[in-house]
């Protein structure tokens, strides 16, 4: 009972400002919490929720990927309950490739809701100086138009 609980947990979509953590390096943060993503700060991306937070300063950040399959392209070992990728429900994913203090490359996969990627997407580059990829032409058309 419990894992179909879990299980019906990752297929439903994030609703309102809610982001969800689908999966990352992020030490003793469990996948697939939900918790608010802040970017206002002019040097730190956060995520808070009840059971923990991350930060990561927008210079360390090396690949951010936008799609509705989470980060299929970075080069870090991200584990992801692959059941997610079941649901036919349209999904938007941000994966956030980034450098730790001792040069050890990590990775998180968010789960935004349906009205955040352009907006993140575009605080993202302009703080990080990094351009997003797309995993695919549709994508490319749901942020840019």
């Amino acid at each position: 009972m419990l894992a179909a609980a879990s299980t019906t947990a990752l297929l439903g979509a994030v609703r309102g400002n809610e982001v969800k953590y689908v999966g990352g390096t992020i030490s003793g943060l469990p996948q697939g919490v939900e918790g608010e993503l802040e970017a206002s700060d002019q040097t730190l991306l956060s995520f808070r929720c009840k059971k923990g937070s991350f930060d990561i300063p927008y210079d360390t950040i090396r690949t951010i990927e936008y799609g509705q399959k989470s980060g299929r392209r970075l080069g870090v070992a991200i584990l992801v309950n692959p059941v997610f990728l079941l649901s036919k429900k349209r999904k938007h994913f941000l994966t956030i490739g980034y450098k730790d203090t001792a040069g050890s490359q990590n990775g998180v996969v968010l789960e935004l809701p349906k009205g955040m990627p352009k907006s993140m997407i575009m605080i993202l580059e302009a703080k990080s100086g990094v351009r997003c990829e797309y995993e695919s032409e549709e994508a490319r058309k749901h942020v840019h138009g």
